[in-house]
């Protein structure tokens, strides 16, 4: 199948995005019980930090006033309160700071994955796995550390910059003025920094997903680099994207060296003038002593939490991009969905069974024999969508299909199959083949027409049920780490062991299953790397069998196989057609012969239409196809003897 054009980043807005982070901050909100107390702790930390200054002015007035020994034991207790209660609002601050991160990760992240499962195809053809892994991993963490101590460090800031701007005015106004007056300055300047920080931060962010992607596609395909020698030209495209990241990160260092001194340079110059001011109004008595020494301090910590506010918004910059990202997986609504009429038909039909003591609805999944496996239920059960849960026929009318940024596949396919047929797809690749199974299990959408079930549009039928009906087999099989046993099960997972191991002596896997010296609890490894591409396609259809089909399809399931496993495939699918529709898409023509109909596809229409035997009679496109193959199939029989 062709696949549209990949787009991996999109165009944000250069600057913060209030509305954005209040989405993300909401988030957050179910941790209340842990973010209220947290954000008192920050106030009474700010209110600490201050309350140091205040102490120590009182203290130096009354050692001027009434002697060190006087003064002394009258304002130790005075520091101890607040010295005490500091520490424990700074243990109290890290201590559930650091619990709300790591419970809003894993919040993000499990939210996101959950949207990734509802998510159809379309979304996957146009991103690589690196960058979804970026999204559930980096950015998540990224964005669960802003909003846990970001977010905390601002309402300290804020706190903190408020006391101390009061204190300021309340001391002496006039100073305080002075001192008041660098923080438009410092607002404009902020302003123009931080929007070009934004901007490199993002392009740090767009570079690092692409390494990320660049980085999963090699490892993936270490097999073919090496067999094509492309280590040289994999790492030249690995240096160019590292050296773009590199750039961006280095222009982002130098904007952030740039502005911080700005900002304590002028917060310096603020506490200088009121230094030199403040000693004047000193000398002629209009200001005590420790109200002098309590203003120079305060001077010299407005810039702090101004200059750590700098610091948070630059990291909320940074994070912005990865927040946008993570919110726009969140926020993306899945294209191919129940619509509303069918989740109520649902919603009614599953209270028609509570109401009905909650009996004879769903067709049950079939329980395997140890040698035979029964035919679909006859009957008229109901699916959870209120309508007839056996699939009798399936109805391709009028339908186009297109990808989102290709030609059209399918033109106007009509077709109609019927429960118990097995239909075989043949023809050149890119033909539409495999457009026309993914149909079939929506996983797409059409562009024009329907497609009907027992003469009903399936998009009127429960996504969910639908997909439970299907039965699949890939050319490349995938496994899911963990043993032989759990990767049949994964097909039900309430079958019994001697269900798993019946569907697997009916697809002729019992024998090798049962060589290995685990066993059924043999570990198949990552992508199921322990076994022979041959024992994981015969574990891929156990996996299917045991699911209990109405559909069953194979896509190029024996193209990758030696003929000993696919002779042992073919004693086995004669079980496993029976009773159900089923689609094979086949390279080797000989898997289809006794197909009840072969439809030869050319750029997505029906060319040719029969039995093995009707075709070869009429001596067509796939007359041609299948005695070429045959003969090729012969030449290498022959040389093989030979050899």
């Amino acid at each position: 199948m062709s696949a549209p054009t990949l787009q991996l980043e999109d165009e944000f807005r250069a600057r913060l995005d209030a509305g954005l982070w209040w989405k993300i901050f909401r988030r957050a909100l179910h941790l209340k019980r842990y973010l209220v107390p947290l954000f008192v702790t920050a106030v009474i930390i700010a209110a600490c930090d201050a309350a140091f200054a205040h102490v120590t002015r009182w203290v130096i007035d009354a050692v001027v006033r009434d002697g060190v020994r006087a003064a002394f034991p009258r304002y130790i207790g005075a520091y101890l309160v607040v010295t005490l209660t500091l520490c424990v609002g700074v243990w109290i601050f890290i201590e559930m700071a650091g619990n709300i991160s790591n419970r809003l990760a894993h919040d993000i992240r499990r939210d996101g994955f959950e949207r990734l499962q509802q998510l159809e195809f379309a979304f996957f053809d146009t991103r690589p796995v690196g960058w979804l892994i970026t999204r559930l991993t980096g950015d998540c963490d990224r964005l669960a550390r802003v909003i846990a101590w970001g977010f905390l460090d601002i309402v300290w800031g804020v706190s903190y910059i408020l006391m101390i701007a009061a204190s300021l005015l309340i001391m002496n106004w006039k100073l305080g003025l002075i001192v008041l007056g660098v923080v438009p300055a410092l607002a404009v300047i902020s302003k123009y920094f931080q929007r070009k920080m934004l901007l490199t931060a993002r392009e740090v962010r767009k570079y690092n997903s692409q390494i990320t992607a660049t980085f999963n596609e090699s490892i993936q395909g270490v097999r073919t680099t090496k067999t094509l020698v492309r280590e040289r030209e994999n790492l030249a495209e690995f240096e160019r994207l590292s050296m773009q990241m590199f750039d961006a990160a280095v222009l982002n260092a130098r904007q952030n060296a740039l502005y911080f001194p700005i900002v304590a340079t002028l917060g310096s110059l603020a506490a200088g003038l009121a230094l030199w001011h403040g000693g004047v109004i000193a000398l002629g008595d209009g200001m005590t002593l420790g109200t002098l020494v309590a203003f120079i301090s305060f001077s010299g910590q407005f810039f702090q939490p101004i200059n750590q506010l700098a610091q948070k918004l630059t990291e909320m910059q940074g994070a912005q991009a990865a927040g946008e990202r993570v919110m726009g997986l969140l926020a993306t609504e899945p294209a191919i969905r129940d619509s509303a009429a069918v989740k109520q038909r649902i919603a009614q039909t599953a209270a028609g069974r509570v109401a009905g003591g909650g009996g004879g609805g769903d067709t049950p999944r079939r329980r395997l024999a140890t040698n035979v496996v029964p035919a679909q239920a006859e009957g008229t059960a109901l699916a959870p969508d209120g309508l007839e849960a056996r699939i009798d026929t399936i109805e391709f009318r009028d339908v186009t299909f297109a990808y989102a940024t290709g030609p059209t596949v399918l033109p106007s396919f009509n077709f109609t199959a019927r429960a118990g047929e097995t239909i075989a797809l043949v023809g050149a690749s890119g033909g539409g083949k495999s457009t026309i199974v993914s149909l079939v299990c929506r996983f797409y959408e059409p562009t024009g027409g329907q497609i009907l079930i027992n003469g009903v549009d399936n998009r009127e039928r429960s996504l969910a049920w639908l997909q439970a009906q299907l039965g699949i087999v890939l050319q490349t099989p995938h496994l899911f780490k963990g043993t032989v046993r759990e990767n049949i099960r994964y097909g039900r997972l309430d079958a019994t062991d001697a269900e798993i191991e019946a569907a697997a002596r009916m697809v002729n896997a019992h024998v090798f299953i049962t060589q290995m010296e685990q066993g059924y609890d043999t570990p198949v490894g990552e992508g199921g790397n322990r076994l022979s591409t041959g024992q994981r396609q015969l574990v891929s259809f156990a996996r299917a069998l045991l699911a209990d089909p109405q559909i069953f399809i194979m896509d190029e399931a024996t193209s990758s196989i030696d003929t000993e496993t696919e002779q042992l495939i073919q004693r086995g699918l004669e079980t496993i057609f029976a009773g159900r529709l089923s689609f094979v898409i086949a390279h080797r023509l000989s898997t289809i012969r006794r197909a009840d109909r072969i439809l030869v596809i050319t750029q997505g229409r029906i060319e040719e239409c029969g039995s093995h035997q009707e075709l070869i009679r009429r001596r067509g496109h796939y007359y041609d196809l299948y005695t070429s193959q045959f003969r090729r199939e012969r030449e290498a029989a022959v040389l093989e003897c030979a050899g």
